[in-house]
């Protein structure tokens, strides 16, 4: 059963987990980070709490903890309750969410799990975090089996990308790969069609591409180069989205967004 622990000094050392958030060194993709899982507001902390990694503690608000109550009884972690002026001190900034919640890493998710999927989403230099947050919120909605994260990509459980994927980055799998090539080479050994979602001429409509695949993962690039050459070689089909002519590209997030709507339209097609 949790805790409940109120606290009034924003220097009391078991907020340390929490303390100055907004540093580098905070960041668990970085030399010197904590490695630490950082969830923010109501619903990110929720889904912390029922994900498989294991939560260290809570710091909220009183009306905040109030709204997690029911969830937070039946933790074995302290709950600690403090002030929004104690809370701004210890992090660093002003949290109008009101509620946080920290948990250590859980154990890297498997290849074969990825394997087992339907569809996949491949990442190659997407350097910005809320785009990646952005991202798997995204895969969640649409049903996607998992997420490669390749070179270039920051790490997914970075706390903004928490935040802006409004926890879902804790509940899709993913994996970090090195070398594309080589994963691209495991994928197509099981039935995976390769795409690379690009702007270039000629490219298949992501909408036909969907509906003529079984088993398949979309790779997406940067916002400014796109996928490099190494990926798009490796790739069995590019695919595009089709716009207007004057626009020459799409957000990332948002590309991703429509192309795994696509995807998970031909997934509903094939269950009728």
């Amino acid at each position: 059963m949790a805790v409940f622990v109120d606290v009034g000094d924003p220097a009391d050392p078991r907020l340390d987990d929490y303390r100055d958030l907004k540093r580098a060194d905070r960041r668990p993709d970085r030399p010197g980070g904590r490695g630490l899982v950082i969830a923010e507001g109501t619903n990110a902390v929720q889904r912390l709490l029922d994900s498989p990694y294991p939560v260290r503690s809570v710091l909220g608000i009183r009306p905040r903890v109030d709204d997690l109550a029911a969830r937070l009884a039946a933790l074995d972690v302290p709950v600690y309750v403090t002030s929004a002026e104690v809370m701004d001190a210890v992090i660093g900034f002003h949290l109008n969410r009101g509620v946080l919640a920290v948990a250590d890493r859980a154990a890297p998710v498997s290849w074969e799990r990825l394997l087992s999927g339907r569809v996949l989403l491949g990442l190659e230099g997407v350097n910005d975090h809320e785009n990646i947050g952005s991202l798997f919120r995204n895969a969640a909605a649409f049903g996607v089996d998992g997420v490669l994260v390749g070179p270039g990509c920051p790490d997914p459980l970075y706390r903004r990308s928490v935040r802006v994927s409004m926890g879902h980055v804790l509940h899709v799998p993913f994996a970090r790969v090195d070398d594309i090539g080589a994963a691209a080479s495991k994928l197509r050994a099981v039935g995976f069609t390769i795409a690379a979602l690009t702007p270039r001429p000629g490219a298949v409509p992501v909408r036909d591409f969907a509906r003529s695949v079984e088993r398949a993962i979309l790779f997406l690039g940067s916002e400014g180069h796109g996928l490099s050459e190494d990926v798009l070689s490796v790739a069995d089909v590019a695919v595009r989205i089709p716009i207007a002519e004057h626009v020459d590209s799409l957000n990332v997030a948002v590309a991703g967004a429509i192309a795994c709507y696509e995807m998970a339209e031909r997934a509903r097609l094939g269950q009728r």
